[in-house]
This record gives C-alpha cells, sequence and structure tokens, in this order.
C-alpha cells in the first residue's frame, strides 16, 4: 500500500487512504535511517554541523498537523533529533536546514494539489533535493519494510521560530526603489503567512492582500499555474489598479506574476529578466545562469546578450539543483514557476523571486508591462497535453519524420530547426506526451501546430 504514495520527485497521494499516520511514521523513520546509512565514514570535511538532527515542517492543510508529527516521532524512533519550525513555506525549510546545519529536513506538503491531497519533501544536507534516482527509492524500500512501534530509541524534540533570520535573509534580495503597490493573492496557503511576516513595514512597497486566510480549505484551487485560478485575482486587480499582481501556490514555494494589465506573464519570461538583472550585479560578470529546456530561446538569448553563459537542462528541481552547484550559476528558472537562486543555498524560492522582481520594477520607469514586452519575440503553443498509449513509438515517429533537424533527448527529444523547435516529453504518471512549441512568427505557429496535429492527435482541453 504505501508504495502508492512515492512519486518521481517526493511523496504524494490522498489523505487518510493511502496517505495516512502510519505512513508518515514510516517515512520518517525511513529518511532518518537513510541519511544516518548515506552518511556513514565521511570524512571530517563533508559533514555537517548537526549530523544527528533533522528540522520538520508544515503547510496549512487540515491533515498537516498530525502528520507532521507523527513524521517527527518516526525520525526520533532511530535516535535522531528533530527541529520543528512549525507552519511554514516550503522555502523556508531550505533555508532552516542550511542556517542551522542540520542533516537534512521533511516539509509537510501537497504543494498545490487540493485539500484532500498531503505528501512530504524531503531535502538532504545543504537542502539538496532527494528523489527516486537520489534516495527516495531507498526510503521507499525501508519503509515498506518496516513494522511501526517501539524501537527503544527516541531522540530529542524541540521548536523553533525562525521567522526573523528567514526575514532578513529574503530582505538581502530586495532593494525598492520608487512606490510599488502588489495585489497579492496567497491561495489561502503558506503565502498568507510569509508574505507578512518577510513584506510587512517594507518602505514604498503596499501590499493588496487576497485570500490570505488560512482557512484549511481553498476558495480557488492553489495552482497558479491554470488560468482560471486567477481570475478572482485579475477581478481585484480590476478594481484595485496595482502596478502588478502575484499569485502564490499553496505551499508559497511558487509564484506567477501578472502586468499592469492583468496579462499572465510566463515564467521563462521573468526568468529572462531576471537573468539580465543577476549579470548586471557586480561580480556576476559571466555567470552561468540555468533554464529549463521547454523555456522560450528568448531565455539563452538575454543571457548571451547580458554576458552571461546559458546552461539549458532537465525539467525537475533535482536536476535544475545539481546543475546550478557544478556550474556555481547564479540563478535558474524553470517553466513551472521554480525560480533557483545561488545565494539561497541553489534553492528555489518565490519570496526571493517577489523580493528580486519587486527590485528590478522599482528601479526604473516603466511598467511590468512595458518591460516585457521585447522579450515577446517568438510564438508559443504552450505546454499541449496529447494522450498516447504507446509513448516511445511515437516518440520514434517524431524523430523519424523530422531527421533533417538537430535532435536532442536531453529530457524527452528536442527537434530544433533554427527558426522553430519543439519538445516533447513523457508524463511520469500518465499515459501523455507533453508538447511546447515555438515559432518565429504566430503564422509559423498555427502552421507547425496542425502539422505535430496529425502525428499526436488533438490536445487535451484543461488538462
Amino acid at each position: 500500500m504505501i508504495e502508492k504514495i512515492f512519486k518521481a520527485y517526493d511523496i504524494r497521494a490522498t489523505y487518510p487512504n493511502p496517505l495516512n499516520e502510519e505512513s508518515a511514521w514510516r517515512v520518517g523513520h525511513a529518511t532518518a535511517q537513510y541519511l544516518k546509512r548515506s552518511r556513514q565514514n565521511l570524512p571530517e570535511s563533508s559533514r555537517v554541523k548537526m549530523e544527528d538532527t533533522m528540522v520538520v515542517s508544515r503547510d496549512m492543510r487540515p491533515s498537516s498537523p498530525d502528520l507532521c508529527r507523527n513524521l517527527a516521532d518516526g525520525i526520533r524512533s532511530t535516535g535522531m533529533n528533530v527541529i520543528d519550525i512549525g507552519m511554514v513555506d516550503t522555502s523556508m525549510i531550505y533555508f532552516a536546514i542550511n542556517e542551522l546545519d542540520t542533516v537534512g529536513g521533511i516539509q509537510t506538503t501537497a504543494s498545490h494539489n487540493p485539500v484532500q491531497y498531503n505528501g512530504f519533501k524531503i531535502s538532504g544536507p545543504k537542502a539538496k533535493p532527494i528523489g527516486a534516482a537520489s534516495g527516495l527509492d531507498d526510503i521507499k524500500r525501508i519503509a515498506t519494510t518496516l513494522r511501526v512501534g517501539q524501537t527503544g530509541l527516541q531522540g530529542k524534540y524541540e521548536e523553533r521560530d525562525l521567522w526573523q533570520a528567514y526575514r532578513r535573509h529574503v530582505l538581502k534580495f530586495l532593494n525598492m526603489g520608487r512606490k510599488l503597490r502588489v495585489a497579492v493573492d496567497a491561495s489561502n496557503g503558506m503565502a498568507g503567512r510569509m508574505v507578512p511576516a518577510v513584506f510587512d513595514g517594507v518602505t514604498n512597497l503596499e501590499i493588496l492582500p487576497l485570500l490570505f486566510e488560512i482557512t484549511g480549505s481553498f476558495v480557488h484551487d492553489p495552482n497558479p499555474l491554470v488560468e482560471k485560478n486567477l481570475d478572482m485575482l485579475k477581478e481585484k486587480m480590476a478594481q484595485v489598479k496595482p502596478d502588478i499582481g502575484v499569485c502564490f501556490d499553496g505551499d508559497a514555494d511558487r509564484c506567477i506574476f501578472l502586468d499592469e494589465n492583468q496579462n499572465v506573464i510566463g515564467s521563462d519570461i521573468i526568468t529572462a529578466l531576471l537573468a539580465r538583472d543577476f549579470l548586471g550585479q557586480p561580480g556576476n560578470e559571466g555567470a552561468t545562469i540555468v533554464y529549463d529546456l521547454r523555456s522560450s530561446h528568448v531565455v539563452p538569448d538575454e543571457i548571451k546578450a547580458a554576458g552571461g553563459v546559458p546552461k539549458r537542462d532537465r525539467v525537475g528541481h533535482a536536476f535544475i539543483k545539481k546543475t546550478m552547484a557544478e556550474t556555481k550559476a547564479v540563478f535558474g528558472g524553470e517553466l513551472s514557476g521554480h525560480l533557483y537562486f545561488r545565494d539561497n543555498f541553489y534553492a528555489d524560492s518565490a519570496a526571493i523571486a517577489f523580493a528580486r522582481l519587486l527590485s528590478v520594477l522599482s528601479n526604473q520607469p516603466k511598467t511590468l508591462g512595458e518591460l516585457v514586452k521585447p522579450l515577446y519575440r517568438y510564438s508559443q503553443s504552450g505546454e499541449l497535453n496529447f494522450q498516447v498509449e504507446d509513448k516511445d513509438a511515437k516518440i520514434r515517429e517524431l524523430a523519424e519524420m523530422y531527421k533533417k533537424a538537430q535532435i536532442d533527448y536531453l529530457d524527452g527529444i528536442t527537434l530544433d530547426f533554427g527558426d522553430w523547435w519543439f519538445n516533447v516529453r513523457k508524463s511520469n504518471t500518465e499515459p501523455l506526451l507533453r508538447l511546447n512549441l515555438e515559432t518565429k512568427t504566430p503564422q509559423m505557429l498555427e502552421e507547425k501546430l496542425r502539422e505535430l496535429k496529425r502525428v499526436l492527435g488533438e490536445p487535451m482541453v484543461g488538462h
């Protein structure tokens, strides 16, 4: 039963079946055991200060307090100590693991999923992500064989409030110029706690709040990548006429920005804008910037134009963080809205993304719409999903059909003709292929999409 809750990058399922308090205990115990084993015989120079301690935290879902408590009990049943930092945004646990220098940590959250879901995001030392290829499969194997009960061991438990330290850390990235009024939709999620704790009282910043109440339910799904979930924010913006709008997801580690005219700005466009910002900062000349391969070609264009080194990477935080650490990249961005920062331990943070965008906007006279307009040089399809049973056969068919293209298989298949390109990736969990297509002109986009639909069929609506 417990196998069902393990995904490629984290643990996620509906509560209380199949995810419940017993599985939380097993995940805690198995993770602590895995971390202990993986740290054996390490040289002193590779050790962290608190090798015997893990951090736990949770989001605002009604099931989170009980799950987090049982998770902590499971960790302690291995003799490992626990520091509980309470109800926080997911990015804050990455900060806590590094600030306290613990061996790892687990956030209880189901991110942007509806309220009946919950799960766990697991990190190792220095907040390195633990996914299927980097320990999660081992944790799953240990968890499936465990019997829940007394082990004769019990680590210490303490609660700690890190909000002041976290606020100081995030505000290092903020440099407000002119006054900005910002409409913020917290989606009844963790941004309802994080935004006031970090940004209240900042000079020249007026926050116009929407759905900041943490009620244990969601007025709209806490997923800002789905356009209809932005309707309430757009309505509010039409009334209060702010400089920008921003909508956070449930665990507030991602956010989506809207310009002054309520136009949604793609995360690749934000990546291109912030790439110039980071490369223009002292000491960052010629730095690497990592981006996911679904992003518009405007991203590498802008990085090169600003004197940086663009590094294209696979989709997923485990890959982006690893590549950033290896290349000492100053910044990284994913189409999903995750933005990563070297000076944030190579971890993603919506709070820091928000701080940097406010800094860029408030230190020049243009509106956000005017700033991003030159970045819309190409025509994009957005991510389209096609139901395909034999995904590998379909990818082979595309490779054969477009064999004159420059082809690579970094993540799915990417075929590039220079003036147009597309990527097709397999879904991990469903019989779906995901298409991202970009062309030089809107007419060409229509033509190439028609061509690809003859092979892939019609895209699924609302998926």
